[in-house]
């Protein structure tokens, strides 16, 4: 396979160089914040980690039914590579990477963000009960905000319920204890000890830290988030249905269920949407170039103006019976020594992992979400794999950095995975009228 063109390698480069910048800015509590991500390689990786990583966005966008991907790869002591791969749709224009997106479960880290901003700034406390800040959750008096950031909570997820409204209605705009509601609704699980994946406590934090502040969550991600980390093209939109920005925009499908399978080749379109249906758990916007530089940060835990309480002490298992290596805590994901998120949102599935010791990151976006996060995160996890293993470059020495799972164990779980696309059923001719 070709690798590709050199218009979209200098984007790569000027991708790589944006993330070597020395960020500064306003910090929470009004003190001098700057930010200095690991040293970086000015260069491309060596071709034998480019085709296989190429080969396997290529082979992961087939089984997920997506016309296009953009995917960074930071690998600090090597080289790096930030790629547009595929068209807006089947047989459409070719997308670029500095395209915005959503970024899906990614919001849940930024949430987090700002409760333990607030936290340091002493607006709340880690402790705090969830009543205390939302009416209409009595019967969580026990439930604390760490909880809710933790997942920790015992609620359920909405997203099952509600999902056939955001594709049908992507313009209706949702209050955040509505949405949260339908999870809420659910059987509950003992809460302070055992994960469960709840998009409801993410609305719900959300929600106690605009009361807490008085501030917009939007503005409070402002202020915690992209402005202290300059993320220029980073934001969690407002409630009207609009594209993910007024720039360049990848456009975002999902795929319409057929006899047998999916009918591929006519993704429904639905780039234009309510960020209300994600809110706080799932409704931020971002760049793949903005994306690698807030997880490069946020797996250092860069924003934190306090040491303690520690937000990855305690990880609990994803899973029951998950392996060791897969953890969970304070809204990120522990796999291995890299820190991330993963999910899906209407039109779009984003996976994005860092290291926090040698700055290794991976970041990709899909631009159809009928899969879910089974495909993109098989397909960060198998990039992660794979880079892992690049070589140092000429004067640099590769550090001991490792990963406890092979790129062809996910190669396999993204292939069991793929969609079946079928061609839909032809319609019958009319009858010609008699006579």
């Amino acid at each position: 396979m070709q690798l590709l063109s050199s218009r979209k390698w200098r984007a790569a480069a000027a991708g790589a160089a944006a993330l070597a910048l020395i960020l500064t800015g306003c910090a929470p509590g009004d003190s001098t914040f700057s930010y200095t991500p690991p040293a970086q390689v000015d260069g491309d990786l060596p071709e034998q980690i480019l085709v296989p990583l190429q080969d396997a966005v290529t082979a992961a966008m087939a089984a997920a039914g997506a016309s296009g991907a953009i995917v960074g790869v930071w690998v600090p002591w090597s080289g790096s590579w930030v790629a547009a791969l595929g068209t807006q749709e089947p047989g459409g224009a070719e997308i670029s990477t500095d395209m915005s997106f959503r970024i899906a479960d990614v919001t849940r880290l930024m949430t987090c963000d700002v409760f333990y901003g607030l936290v340091d700034d002493g607006v709340v406390k880690v402790d705090a009960k969830v009543p205390d800040y939302v009416s209409g959750v009595a019967d969580m008096k026990d439930v604390t905000l760490v909880d809710l950031c933790n997942g920790t909570s015992g609620a359920g997820s909405s997203e099952e319920i509600v999902k056939a409204s955001w594709l049908n209605t992507p313009e209706r705009e949702w209050g955040p204890l509505e949405l949260a509601s339908y999870g809420l609704g659910r059987t509950r699980v003992p809460a302070h000890t055992t994960y469960r994946d709840s998009d409801a406590g993410y609305l719900l934090l959300g929600l106690a830290l605009e009361r807490a502040s008085g501030m917009s969550a939007s503005a409070l991600i402002a202020k915690y988030v992209t402005g202290p980390l300059d993320l220029k093209n980073t934001s969690l939109p407002g409630r009207t249905a609009a594209p993910p920005s007024t720039g360049p925009v990848l456009n975002g499908h999902y795929l319409n269920p057929v006899e047998g399978g999916y009918d591929c080749a006519a993704p429904v379109d639905i780039t234009k949407l309510s960020a209300s249906s994600g809110f706080t758990d799932s409704g931020a916007v971002s760049t793949i170039t903005d994306l690698g530089r807030y997880m490069q940060a946020e797996a250092e835990q860069a924003l934190r103006s306090k040491k303690q309480p520690d937000r990855f002490a305690a990880p609990l298992a994803a899973y029951q019976d998950a392996p060791s290596w897969l953890q969970v805590t304070g809204g990120a994901y522990l796999v291995g020594s890299m820190v991330g998120q993963h999910g899906w949102t209407p039109g779009y599935a984003t996976a994005a992992y860092s290291d926090p010791t040698t700055g290794f990151t991976v970041a990709v976006v899909l631009n159809d979400s009928t899969a879910g996060n089974a495909v993109v995160t098989a397909l960060a996890w198998e990039l992660a794999a794979i880079a892992s293993k690049a070589p140092a470059a000429s004067g640099q020495t590769a550090p001991e950095f490792g990963l406890p799972f092979t790129a062809e164990q996910y190669h396999e779980q993204i292939a069991a995975a793929a969609l079946p696309c079928v061609a839909p059923p032809a319609e019958e001719p009319a009858e010609e009228p008699e006579g």
